[in-house]
């Protein structure tokens, strides 16, 4: 009985990726911030599932580094600026051909006292983490539409439904992405472009250096994230988490707000993010700016 349990799970599974592999096939898809974290993981995933995958990152070096360990396109990107991912995207049909996916990853996390973030922080926060995804989104959704088509899956959290202090502009800018990707789906899906937004939990890159979770806030390895990118790109979908448990989290805000409060205390993100370890977090500070 259990031996032919488990066959039929293993045959589940070799279907399923080879559903994904079909889907995914010759895509030309494209990641940004893919020079590290969850970017270069969702490259090496979709690099396995047969896509033709090209990294866009601001480190020049290290994209190009990432590029080369992958056998991939590395091209050097600032995401803030609409003339570097123009000229990104048109490179990417010069060297590898129309774009298919535009993952927009790229993101930075400060955490801290909202009245301690210089006003050069809170900017920079929301010109890479939503301005960014706007612009991305923009440029690529203007090659797809009404033609071959296309998707954007644009890198979210679980933060933008979960609100927390200490994290405050980085709650702010990714509850925008959120909202921002339900409502562009609804415009360009009648014309063949689908948007699709994932929320990742805390994972195990930069962002949460010197960070202190628990049991109750369990932090994931960013290849999860990445098999949700890959899954949403082969079965679009508006919204999904990483991993699925987190589910949970739209409820959130229709909960009312005594009971968040006591959700925080309990799981002590009422203080996580305002006291983080600064010398175990201070090279992710240095290279975001904080």
């Amino acid at each position: 009985m259990l031996s032919t349990l488990l066959s039929s799970r293993r045959a589940r599974a070799d279907r399923r990726l080879a559903d994904v592999r079909k889907a995914l096939a010759g895509k030309v898809i494209a990641v940004t911030g893919g020079a590290r974290g969850i970017g270069f993981e969702t490259a090496t995933a979709l690099l396995a599932a047969g896509a033709h995958v090209v990294l866009g990152d601001i480190d020049a070096d290290a994209v190009g580094k990432a590029a080369a360990d992958l056998g991939v396109e590395g091209i050097e990107l600032d995401v803030t600026d609409a003339a570097s991912f123009t000229a990104f995207l048109d490179e990417i049909e010069r060297r590898v051909g129309p774009l298919d996916v535009l993952v927009n990853n790229a993101g930075i996390m400060p955490v801290g006292s909202f009245l301690d973030y210089s006003e050069a922080l809170i900017r920079r926060t929301v010109e890479i983490d939503l301005i960014g995804v706007m612009l991305g989104s923009q440029a690529a959704a203007r090659r797809m539409v009404d033609g071959r088509g296309g998707q954007i899956v644009n890198i979210a959290s679980v933060a933008g439904r979960l609100p927390n202090p200490g994290l405050t502009v980085y709650n702010g800018a990714k509850a925008a992405v959120i909202e921002f990707s339900e409502a562009l789906d609804a415009e360009l899906a009648p014309r063949g472009v689908r948007v699709s937004t994932v929320l990742p939990t805390f994972t195990t890159t930069g962002l949460i250096d010197g960070l202190e979770t628990n049991a109750m806030v369990a932090a994931v390895g960013p290849e999860q994230v990445a098999a949700r990118v890959v899954e949403v790109i082969a079965h679009p979908r508006v919204r999904v988490t990483a991993p699925r448990s987190m589910g949970w989290v739209g409820v959130n805000t229709i909960l009312p707000h005594p009971v968040k409060q006591a959700l925080r205390r309990l799981i002590k993100t009422d203080t996580i993010f305002l006291n983080p370890d600064h010398d175990a977090r201070s090279d992710y500070n240095t290279r975001i700016g904080q």
